[in-house]
């Protein structure tokens, strides 16, 4: 229980206290994008923890392969974290209404799009054909 309170709550804690702090603090009118922005930034870091803790200690920052994790939000997409984490930056640069942050959108998404087919290609290597059958019914 410990472990859980210490994985989900707290990050997911800090996390809406800090959107709603720079939701609060930043400039700009409060309008249906900045709002909108604020719930896809909630719903990337909720998407994001919860990928989190699904991997469990199979979590990394560096490619390795030390269980093919298939349950939960896996069963369906492969990189939880990078789909979510889009999300949240979507959502953050949506409250910040500053358009010449959007130029990091396309950046971000690209360095995701590398590490997940560098990730792939360690999990193929490690898993084969069970890989290879799971990546066939997931996204991303």
């Amino acid at each position: 229980m410990r472990n859980r309170f210490t994985r989900i709550w707290i990050p997911l804690a800090a996390g809406l206290f800090a959107i709603t702090y720079i939701f609060e603090i930043s400039a700009g009118p409060r309008n249906t994008q900045r709002w909108a922005g604020l719930i896809l930034a909630l719903a990337g870091l909720g998407g994001v923890i919860l990928s989190r803790f699904t991997l469990g200690r199979s979590f990394s920052v560096a490619p390795k392969a030390t269980e093919l994790v298939t349950h939960g939000i896996y069963s369906r997409i492969r990189n939880p974290i990078y789909v979510s984490g889009i999300f949240f930056l979507t959502g953050m640069l949506m409250i910040f209404q500053r358009p010449v942050l959007w130029i990091i959108l396309p950046v971000i998404g690209a360095m995701q799009i590398i590490r997940a087919h560098r990730e792939a290609k360690v999990l193929e290597t490690k898993f084969g054909d069970e890989y290879r059958s799971y990546r066939a019914r997931t996204w991303f």
